[in-house]
């Protein structure tokens, strides 16, 4: 899969191993970087790591599962399935900082507020913290879930850390003391797939999930103040020939607006973006607005500064698409210089993201596995009963008539007696 983020002028994208960033304001030249030849792990190091229980030292893809930027764009930071944490300086050009190496394989990033930490959520259900201020130095445990954890983000103050796993669970916890809970958001029936805490409502919380629905909470109390099944709102496979199936699909990317008044939900699979909007004066929190229909399915999107919405696609000749609002609508930029200059530079990088179109959904094995534990022995059972009434029939049916059976057994007995030998006295 392909991730895409904004960073000040520069907008950052990811596939298989390789991390490219194009400056959209300045005609420069892309940054580029490959994890296949990035640091490699010392011996030392990962006979440390076993000694610690770090799990199996197999060789990794090189393949980047997660990568996040700072708020002021400043900092970014990627993980790779060779368990590397690479952290990047923006400003004043591109450069990496520091490699460090994590326990276990991870699934999210999330940057402090004030840019001093950087969060990291693993496989194993555990948060680490790595410091910004001292590159080199290694990881903190902040605190465990019991699943695997599927994202990570902080609260706009830094107060709390929010985490959700795959056992639908959404955990507040203090960031100076995390094993203390300030509460859950419970109420998904599926894993928790993102988190967002939208710009300019610091409150709230968004969460969307392999449920197919989207939910806003007020997160420091853990109320649920409103949810939106986005099946019910156009996601549907209606080409779906398997009807008996239930439709299952999880809410990818969850996304807003720098004034915090528009907010864009990505589902995995569909070619279109739902789009909702914060109004003034609305009894609703969110309302949907309009659908944002695209040529092709779409990998990931994400604001820039400017309230724009860059839209990342599955497609070499249209590979990216730029959304302004204007008189109450989303419209596609089709001549803006910084698209052109964005989609250029994808589709002269293309082979770094060829590999991954067409890939298969990444939540696909996470969701539950339902076991009808009766309807499966009702079947059994009527085919034990089928069974018995087959091999009730043939014994009735079977030999020379019904007292043939008997008569067999009288001469088999008769035999017997005359087979033993009389009794000598």
């Amino acid at each position: 899969m392909a991730a895409v983020c904004c960073a000040g002028d520069w907008l950052l994208t990811s596939s298989s191993q390789y991390l490219v960033a194009v400056n959209a304001r300045q005609s420069r030249e892309p940054f580029v970087f490959d994890c296949t030849k990035a640091e490699q792990k010392p011996k030392e190091a990962e006979a440390e790591n076993k000694s610690d229980g770090g799990g199996s030292e197999e060789k990794g893809s090189d393949r980047i599962l997660a990568c996040t930027v700072s708020a002021s764009g400043k900092y970014a930071a990627l993980t790779d399935d060779n368990k590397r944490l690479v952290l990047f300086c923006t400003q004043p050009s591109w450069q990496c900082i520091s490699t460090r190496w994590v326990v276990r394989r991870c699934t999210s990033l999330a940057f402090s507020q004030t840019e001093d930490e950087l969060f990291v959520a693993d496989k194993s259900g555990d948060v680490y913290s790595f410091s910004i201020l001292e590159p080199q130095k290694a990881g903190e445990l902040k605190l465990g879930h019991l699943s695997m954890l599927l994202a990570i983000t902080l609260s706009p103050d830094d107060k709390y850390i929010i985490t959700a796993d795959r056992d639908e669970k959404i955990r507040v916890s203090l960031r100076r003391s995390p094993y203390n809970i300030q509460a859950f958001c419970l109420g998904h029936t599926e894993f928790v797939s993102t988190l967002f805490v939208p710009d300019g409502h610091p409150e709230w919380l968004l969460s969307g999930s392999g449920d197919c629905t989207l939910k806003l909470w007020h997160y420091e109390t853990g109320r649920r103040l409103q949810s939106f099944n986005l099946k019910q709102l156009g996601f549907s496979q209606s080409s779906d020939t398997d009807t008996e199936k239930p439709q299952r699909f999880a809410v990818s990317r969850i996304a807003s607006s720098p004034d915090g008044r528009h907010v864009a939900v990505q589902c995995e699979r569909f070619p279109s973006i739902q789009m909702f909007e914060v109004k003034d004066g609305s009894e609703e929190l969110l309302t949907p607005t309009e659908k944002l229909t695209l040529p092709h399915a779409p990998w990931d999107m994400a604001f820039d500064s400017q309230g724009r919405l860059w839209v990342l696609l599955q497609n070499k000749d249209t590979n990216v698409l730029l959304y302004t609002y204007s008189q109450d609508c989303w419209k596609v930029d089709t001549e803006g210089t910084d698209l052109q200059r964005v989609a250029e530079a994808l589709s002269n990088q293309w082979d770094v993201f060829k590999d991954s179109v067409g890939v298969d959904s990444r939540f696909q094995h996470l969701y539950k596995v339902n076991f009808d534990n009766m309807a499966s022995y009702l079947q059994k059972k009527q085919e034990r009963l089928q069974q018995q009434d087959q091999k009730g029939g043939k014994k009735r049916t079977g030999g020379n008539g019904p007292q043939s059976n008997g008569a067999a057994k009288k001469s088999k007995n008769e035999s017997q007696r005359e087979a033993v030998p009389p009794n000598c006295s």
